[in-house]
């Protein structure tokens, strides 16, 4: 069967599966019924050969399995499954949860960003409510108050006329789409500063509290989704610690077999599951540690930028914008930060209440009672307790020689080691039925096929490292039901252009129809050759050589520019008047030209 012959078939599997169950009223996602079908198929019991392309049969009966289990009420195994699907889907690293954080804002404001730059305004009334959907962006960006809120807008409005006055859209007009973007942001930046600014300075000559300039959100999350994650996870601690003192008793090789009734195979998955709530809280405990970190340095921060702010304006009445807009635009970076910090402690938050159902089922069937009943007078022990009880025991490089063991007085990062099935103890795993045991690493590490594992004791060490691929071999058909700590890291690789410079083939080619027209080139080459001719005309002639004068610069002169004046014409008549029969006199006063 080809891959995607066989990819095909399973999505077939995995769409049935999906419909049977919306039929029988139970709604489940592909991911889950994809996570069932791989560990039907991967568990040996239920005789599914991987390397067999399934039949007809063999398809009926996964579905049937799969629906089995997935349709099961009360289940903890299941509860656990779902787990582990809707954290896989659900949690990421941290970098990428800010980022997220980022696309969602810039998706729910791109309609209104749009709207703005790509407006085509003609009249005062629609410039006057292009100015408005500004402030109404800025606000939205900015996420300080409300653009419903007439105080909010009273400040957004004022900040932004100091700014860009209503006469600037003009010129905000006839700039490319991208420009508008841009200027769209430094103002949301530059106000979203300045609001800043004048909230904290409404208080003249007092100290100014970080709280109030902080989201309001951040102040009353931070402590309390801490402290309700480390609440919750001291609970999952105590009822993992109880269950595994239970399964101690049971499976303690003093007990008969006919002790051992289904109620401990339904314990072994009550303590997968709370076990893997507990590696999940964990992680969500970290991330929120971390956040609580990054706010503490966006307060200094802010503290900072807000102190040479203040020394920067003082008392002016006019600053010059190239020394104050960078500070604005600094502040709203720092309140921008926080603001994330609040969105990621939400997302966690909310991560966190959607595990809560999950460990319903082990809940409903082992009640706090019934399980002191099953203790009676049994010690519960810590984790920190067992650590503390083996940690004299201590593996001799020496005496060991068959295997690697890594020490902590010899390994650098040795806390950072990454132990295969989450630090548990491989060999309590398999010798006592599935009973999961913190593992101490100073005791000693073993490296095995580049793995690395830890061992509760140092006999149980002793006895793995004998025949280890025994061990490991028993362990992997239920590997999927271990706890699993969803290990991601960030992670990048470069590469040189040409790391050997002195081994680049300048005649290389990778074009490969460009190699064919060479050979074709090549291949005609064979069967042409190269003629020439010489005529009686060209026998025997030399080659000739003239050398000629460059011309030089010249110039010559005309006649020189001349002009002349023409006498103006003068007439003077005598006689016109005072004689009737009188004679007139014509005299010519006009004179020469020679003159």
């Amino acid at each position: 069967m080809s891959r995607a012959h066989a990819e095909n078939v399973i999505k077939n599997i995995i769409r049935e599966i999906v419909q049977e169950c919306a039929v029988r009223g139970q709604v489940v996602s592909d991911t889950l019924v994809a996570f069932m079908v791989k560990a039907v198929v991967l568990d040996p019991r239920n005789g599914f050969n991987v390397d067999r392309t399934l039949t007809k049969q063999d398809v009926q009966k996964l579905e049937e399995l799969c629906l089995d289990k997935l349709m099961e009420k009360c289940s903890p195994s299941l509860d656990t499954i779902k787990m582990q699907v809707y954290f896989d889907i659900n949690y990421t690293s941290r970098r990428e949860f800010l980022e997220e954080i980022q696309r969602v804002v810039d998706s729910r404001l791109s309609p209104v960003s749009r709207d703005i730059t790509d407006s085509r305004v003609k009249t005062r009334e629609e410039l006057d409510a292009l100015y408005r959907k500004i402030i109404t962006y800025i606000v939205l960006r900015s996420g300080m108050g409300s653009p419903t809120d007439d105080n909010t807008l009273q400040e957004a409005t004022a900040a932004l006329q100091s700014v860009f006055p209503p006469t600037e859209l003009g010129t905000f007009m006839v700039l490319l789409k991208k420009e508008k973007e841009k200027q769209l942001n430094e103002l949301t930046m530059i106000v979203t500063g300045i609001r800043i600014f004048n909230k904290a300075s409404r208080k003249r000559g007092e100290e100014t509290d970080l709280r109030e300039l902080m989201p309001d959100v951040l102040n009353g999350s931070l402590p309390v989704i801490s402290n309700s994650i480390e609440k919750e996870l001291s609970a999952s601690q105590s009822l993992a610690w109880k269950y595994t003192a239970v399964l101690e008793k049971l499976t303690d090789s003093d007990h008969q077999p006919e002790e051992l009734d289904v109620s401990s195979v339904l314990l072994k998955q009550a303590l997968y599951n709370i076990r893997q709530h507990e590696v999940f809280l964990k992680m969500l405990l970290a991330d929120a540690c971390l956040c609580a970190k990054h706010v503490e340095f966006l307060q200094t921060e802010l503290s900072s930028q807000m102190k040479l702010l203040k020394e920067t304006v003082q008392s002016k009445t006019a600053v010059p914008t190239a020394n104050v807009f960078p500070l604005f635009k600094a502040l709203s970076d720092v309140w921008s930060g926080l603001r994330d910090e609040a969105e990621l402690l939400s997302i966690l938050n909310n991560i966190k209440l959607s595990l809560q159902p999950l460990l319903t089922s082990q809940a409903n069937i082992f009640s706090e009672a019934y399980l002191d009943d099953l203790l009676e007078a049994s010690e519960v022990k810590t984790d920190e307790q067992r650590l503390t009880e083996s940690s004299d025991e201590c593996i001799i490089q020496a005496e060991m020689k068959t295997q690697e063991w890594l020490l902590p007085e010899a390994t650098t990062s040795f806390n950072d080691l990454l132990l295969q099935y989450n630090g548990v103890c491989g060999y309590t795993l398999v010798n006592r039925d599935g009973l999961l045991l913190p593992g101490n690493p100073h005791i000693g590490v073993m490296r095995h096929k580049e793995k690395l594992y830890a061992f509760s004791s140092k006999e149980a060490a002793l006895k793995f490292a004998s025949r280890p691929d025994d061990f490991i071999a028993e362990m992997q058909p239920g590997e999927s039901l271990l706890v699993k700590p969803i290990t991601k890291c960030e992670s990048s690789t470069q590469t040189d252009l040409h790391p050997v410079e002195t081994n680049i083939v300048k005649s290389y080619e990778w074009n490969e129809w460009e190699l064919r027209r060479k050979a074709i080139r090549l291949a005609n080459l064979r069967t042409k050759v190269t003629h020439s001719a010489q005529t009686d005309l060209s026998h025997m002639r030399r080659e000739n050589i003239t050398q000629t004068w460059l011309p030089k610069d010249a110039a010559c002169q005309s006649k020189r520019d001349g002009e002349s004046n023409m006498p103006r014409p003068q007439v003077y008549l005598a006689g016109l008047r005072g004689q009737r029969d009188g004679h007139m006199v014509k005299t010519n006063l006009t004179r020469s030209v020679d003159e």
